[in-house]
């Protein structure tokens, strides 16, 4: 059995991943901001955790962390102001990364978007410029780290019925589904050999453990 933390515990696809992953026979905790998310996250088999951490220190996050194996990020300000984007998607995942460290954390998933990179491209004036600007800052930040990090890259997600395939690339194209991605997810922490890989993919044609297996 392995312990993991789902931060973002709430959202459509950590729902997902608690459940495959508690199925599976993991021990899984998922932290949440709204205490009235307790129910639908137990249901997952998840043990919730509210835990803000928007607004909990390192300190204070490597104290919920501590005793797991495994960290998934699947929070997200969920377009919020610019403000809160900055303070959630950049600001309180790199605390999460000096928390698992400190918390002896070695693995550590990021789910971010296909696309991320600090050369986005993308106008200050687009709407998404602060979203794109906190993953990268995030997701560059991780890869700088001693964890064990994997970053999922999914395009844009659906509320469709996994395939339980992919196509992994930067230039795959088409949409994703989150039940996918969770199972991508899950694919990843159960696979070494894609610590230090950006998996970037959409639903597809390509089995998702053949796909994850081919991840260098």
């Amino acid at each position: 059995m392995t312990k993991i933390a789902i931060i973002g515990g709430h959202g459509k696809v950590a729902l997902h991943l608690a459940r495959l992953l508690t199925t599976a026979g993991h021990e899984v905790t998922s932290l949440i901001r709204n205490p009235e998310h307790v129910k639908d996250v137990s249901a997952t088999g998840a043990t919730p955790l509210v835990a803000d951490v928007e607004h909990l220190s390192a300190d204070e996050m490597a104290k919920a962390l501590a005793g797991h194996d495994a960290v998934v990020w699947s929070a997200g300000a969920g377009g919020g102001t610019a403000e809160r984007t900055y303070a959630v998607d950049r600001d309180a995942a790199i605390r999460s990364m000096d928390a698992a460290a400190q918390a002896h954390v070695g693995r550590y998933v990021m789910v971010s978007y296909q696309g991320s990179r600090a050369d986005h491209g993308a106008s200050p004036d687009d709407g998404m410029f602060a979203y794109y600007e906190a993953k990268a800052a995030a997701d560059d930040y991780l890869r700088a780290t001693s964890l064990n990090w994997t970053i999922l890259g999914p395009s844009t997600l659906t509320l469709n019925a996994a395939t339980g395939s992919i196509n992994a690339g930067s230039d795959a194209s088409g949409t994703t589904s989150r039940e996918n991605v969770a199972l991508v997810a899950a694919a990843v922490l159960a696979n070494e050999n894609t610590v230090g890989a950006f998996i970037e993919f959409t639903d597809g044609d390509v089995p998702i453990g053949e796909a994850i297996a081919a991840t260098h």
